[in-house]
């Protein structure tokens, strides 16, 4: 038996289900004008409900696929009758107001996590060459520093290329929902540092950011008999260890932190991964939104209910959105209930981008527009 006549049936098919769909989106149209003309709310969840365990009650076996494809046109009808209610007129005027650059070469205030050496140094130099630095002990002290005013702008690390997601700093930004104005990648090329005249059999203990830790942890596979300690910041363990009397520690820490606090260098190059990386990102309390922006962040949480989360990530396929990044956090007194942090290239002043972005505001609860932005690679 030849397939040909198999597509061939299939081709028939696809071309009527393409013209049943242009018409049932045809009378999602009337729909929308109907709810807009008599106040009605875009989603009810009701119908929605009846129409997809109708189709799957007729799809007989195919009821899950069947229930799955018409969740999926269910959404892109929401989405459309969104687009004609209009709504989200609040961010977008906030959009269309936004500042258009950041003001990298001025001499404003910083927040940067950490002490003088850290990555988040490095970082925060290359973004604002001429800034002054007010340094920070922990990522909620840099947070409350702009919302507080006593800093224009914030760095803190977001992401590793090995140790990945750094989830403080998400839970900071989905409590705080400030801005992100900027991002920036900067290789991290760690070094064991110890006081001067230790030699790499006399380190009994190693301290720095529990991140270096994880990005070194092959070393200390082979080196059992070295115990790690956590410490506040790569820089700050560095200090630490420069100001002790004991011969026995060293620090994980930048080549710069060992040469300010005055160091030994024992070993270069001692991450795991040569090509390790950390994102960064510039937060604040104002939205700039530069031509050159080129990433979306936004957060919301979602009903818990089977395809939830499918059903808004097709909304962003179909507008052509690539997604780089999704995480999810508890949200915290609910049971097992979260928020979503998603990544996605665009630009916010594209017109489809734009109506999406706002039709999702209305749509969803918790929602927030984190930012559009820039990305940075040294």
């Amino acid at each position: 038996m030849s397939l040909k006549p198999i597509r061939e049936e299939i081709d028939k098919i696809d071309e009527q289900l393409a013209k049943l769909f242009a018409r049932r989106m045809e009378c999602s149209k009337r729909v929308a004008e109907y709810k807009i003309e008599h106040g009605f709310e875009v989603v009810n969840r009701a119908r929605e409900d009846e129409v997809l365990n109708s189709a799957a009650e007729k799809a007989g076996i195919y009821g899950n696929s069947a229930r799955l494809l018409y969740s999926t046109i269910l959404e892109l009808s929401r989405a459309l009758q969104y687009d004609m209610a209009g709504g989200g007129n609040a961010l977008k005027n906030e959009i269309y107001t936004a500042e258009n650059a950041v003001p990298r070469n001025e001499n404003i205030k910083v927040a940067c996590f950490g002490v003088e050496g850290t990555y988040a140094n490095q970082a925060s130099i290359k973004a604002f060459p001429n800034c002054t630095l007010d340094f920070c002990s922990t990522f909620q002290d840099v947070f409350s520093a702009i919302c507080s005013g006593e800093a224009e702008f914030g760095v803190v690390p977001i992401e590793n290329s090995s140790a990945g997601s750094v989830t403080e700093v998400y839970d900071l930004m989905l409590k705080y929902r400030l801005y992100i104005s900027m991002a920036i990648d900067i290789p991290v090329n760690h070094v064991l540092a110890a006081k001067k005249g230790t030699h790499l059999t006399d380190i009994d203990k190693v301290y720095s950011h529990q991140q270096a830790l994880y990005q070194c942890s092959n070393f200390f596979k082979n080196h059992s008999n070295i115990v790690v300690q956590t410490y506040l910041s790569t820089a700050a363990a560095a200090k630490m260890v420069s100001q002790s009397d004991d011969m026995t520690m060293g620090a994980i820490c930048s080549e710069e932190a060992a040469e300010k606090y005055g160091l030994d260098i024992i070993m270069r190059g001692f991450q795991d991964n040569p090509n390790n990386k950390t994102r960064f990102i510039v937060i604040s309390r104002k939205m700039y939104i530069s031509e050159n922006s080129e990433k979306i962040s936004l957060c919301f949480s979602l009903p818990h209910k089977t395809g939830s989360l499918y059903s808004v990530l097709c909304r962003f396929a179909v507008n052509g959105l690539n997604l780089t990044k999704i995480e999810s956090r508890p949200i915290s007194g609910t049971d097992f209930e979260y928020l979503f942090y998603l990544d996605f290239t665009g630009n916010i002043k594209d017109k489809n981008t734009l109506k999406l972005i706002c039709a999702l505001s209305e749509e969803l609860t918790e929602f927030s527009f984190l930012g559009n932005f820039e990305e940075v690679i040294y």
